[in-house]
């Protein structure tokens, strides 16, 4: 019986292309690898409507080398002021299959990211009833919580009253950098999932130290424990 099993094109489920020229340079290496990939609406506008998601994709496709398949999922940018009614657009287009909440100022163009989770609730409950996912930047914006305990106090403050009040909600816990998160998701229920980084994986935040800074071990978010 054999051990090993290959998968000859997986999917990226967290994948940023950019857009213009960054587009242009990444989107080949990513084609040859994966057959789709989730893609991140963190541009400049940021990818807040349908129609913008729908337009994105488009470029996305019209940069694709001649002769490569590869299906872009879009996600739509999460803000206080998205309705319930956007988001049953975007389930109904069947090209958007996430809702990204970015706090503000968490990371790579947030600024018109989440203030106050409380702005969403009818975002968020049109998710729940209609079964989209939630993709989450897990981590404070705190000028008082250390860098390193930004994620574990996003769980406390944010992730667990989320869940109580919204307790179907599908949710992926993004890019996870703590033991916290991922013993925190393997004991949620089944439609709570989260992603991880091959660095994330295999470094803690001392590898951005060995022997001095190590600036290529640097990115958002930090590692951390």
């Amino acid at each position: 019986m054999t051990q090993t099993l290959n998968i000859t094109r997986p999917d990226d489920w967290h994948l940023h292309l950019r857009d213009g020229e960054a587009l242009e340079a990444v989107l080949p290496d990513t084609a040859r690898q994966f057959a789709r990939a989730i893609v991140m609406p963190n541009l400049r506008p940021p990818v807040t409507t349908t129609e913008m998601a729908e337009a994105y994709r488009q470029r996305i496709l019209d940069a694709l080398p001649a002769g490569m398949r590869f299906e872009p999922l879009m996600t739509l940018y999460l803000t206080d002021n998205t309705s319930a009614e956007d988001i049953v657009r975007a389930k109904a287009s069947g090209i958007v299959h996430g809702i990204k909440l970015y706090p503000a100022g968490a990371t790579t163009n947030s600024d018109s990211g989440v203030t106050n989770l409380g702005h969403c609730v009818q975002a968020l409950e049109a998710m729940e009833k209609c079964g989209m996912p939630l993709l989450v930047h897990a981590e404070v914006t705190d000028a008082d919580v250390d860098v390193f305990d930004r994620e574990k106090v996003f769980i406390e403050r944010n992730m667990i009253p989320l869940l109580q009040r919204f307790p179907a909600l599908r949710v992926v816990f993004e890019h996870i950098t703590t033991r916290d998160a991922a013993d925190f998701v393997s004991a949620a229920p089944a439609h709570i999932g989260a992603t991880i980084t091959a660095h994330h994986l295999l470094m803690n935040r001392n590898a951005m130290f060995a022997g001095g800074i190590r600036p290529h071990h640097y990115c958002l978010p930090v590692l951390k424990r």
